[in-house]
């Protein structure tokens, strides 16, 4: 089978394939898995550019039905693709033996990290990391100023047509000089990072890794033009670490607002409990989740508001997730909940789409750097 770990005639084969230049990419096949309408002229475009590669789109969800078979490709189409773009629908290692690209449509790839394609290939997998930045960094941006300006509080007035003119209104705190810590200074970070500075807030990153040159802060992910911060010169200190002394010094650090970006691993499972929450105490930091629901402690998170520890939470994501009708975090004060929309917007597709030339540009030129691959070792 193409790029079995086991390594065989047929893998070496496979990584021949992929090291050699083949700018038409003759004898590809890309399979694009979404139910969404390509952009007028997307495919002319790829023709005009990679006029061997054969294009299928089928109008498949691949996030409803993970085991649903797909209209249209059978199993002998699957034998021949090469490519595909999905999210996490995907085909076995014995469909797809000639498979040398995954791009998936989400910036998370938790979802792939157990499956064999990914675990038991050496297949590259890429992300969309970036697509949601512009969308996601608005979102994280309008819920923290919703809180401060007490945007909820004047909606329901403005539903009971109260008008409700405080006198202590000056007391309202802008957030010129008003620091966000972003844990996790990935590309959705970036571009937090961006709109942060422009409005005069300070920015702390953390990273796993530490990052103490200027190279070590570049991120060689996609990017909009134009946005994030792929230079790495926007936070004014850097922190970094996997312990928990580590993640203490950041949260110690008199945060504002607090930022969680990191994808989720075994490592960032739960890693914001009780104990991290007491340390936000001294600032009543603000606490912001666009990445994934268990990594916070639901339970801690709710304890943390009622006691106080914290002045409030947004949160796009949540665990359990959908969050029950029941849940007590709907009824929380001073907490925003959003269904896992923060990263919608009619231009996903299309960004989404730009990685994907970008990463058929590298295979056609028989190169291995691919955009946003996804690390084995690390798991995103």
């Amino acid at each position: 089978m193409g790029n079995i770990i086991t390594g065989n005639t047929s893998e070496s084969q496979s990584r021949a394939d992929m090291a050699t230049p083949n700018k038409d990419l003759q004898g590809h096949k890309l399979l694009i898995l979404a139910p969404e309408d390509l952009p007028d002229g997307y495919l002319e475009r790829l023709h005009r550019k990679f006029p061997g590669l054969q294009v299928v789109h089928s109008r498949f969800n691949p996030w409803r039905d993970t085991a649903a078979s797909i209209p249209g490709p059978s199993d002998e189409d699957w034998a021949t693709v090469t490519v595909v773009l999905t999210g996490p629908h995907l085909p076995t290692i014995e469909q797809a033996p000639k498979m040398q690209l995954v791009q998936l449509q989400s910036a998370g790839a938790n979802y792939v990290l157990e499956n064999p394609l990914f675990k038991d290939t050496k297949i590259p997998f890429c992300s969309a990391n970036g697509v949601a930045g512009p969308p996601i960094s608005e979102w994280v941006i309008c819920t923290y100023l919703a809180y401060q300006h007490r945007i909820p509080h004047y909606l329901n007035n403005m539903r009971d047509g109260n008008w409700e003119r405080e006198l202590g209104g000056m007391r309202m705190q802008d957030v010129v000089t008003q620091r966000v810590g972003i844990l996790g200074y990935g590309s959705i970070g970036r571009q937090v990072a961006r709109v942060a500075t422009a409005m005069g807030m300070e920015v702390y990153a953390y990273t796993n890794r530490p990052r103490p040159t200027p190279e070590s802060r570049r991120d060689h992910s996609y990017h909009p033009p134009g946005l994030g911060d792929p230079e790495g010169t926007l936070p004014t200190r850097w922190f970094s670490g996997t312990t928990a002394p580590e993640l203490a010094e950041f949260l110690s650090s008199g945060l504002d607002l607090l930022l969680v970006a990191v994808p989720l691993t075994p490592q960032t499972q739960g890693m914001l409990g009780a104990a991290q929450f007491k340390l936000l105490a001294a600032r009543k930091t603000y606490v912001t989740n666009i990445g994934r629901g268990p990594t916070i402690v639901t339970d801690d998170l709710i304890t943390a508001l009622d006691e106080g520890w914290i002045r409030g939470a947004a949160l796009d994501v949540t665990d359990p997730e959908p969050l029950p009708k029941d849940h007590p975090l709907w009824k929380q004060k001073d907490v925003i909940i959003t269904p896992h929309v923060s990263g919608h917007s009619d231009s996903y597709y299309e960004r989404l789409l730009a990685i994907l030339d970008i990463n058929l540009e590298v295979l056609s030129e028989g190169r291995t750097d691919f955009v946003n691959q996804v690390s084995r070792k690390r798991g995103y």
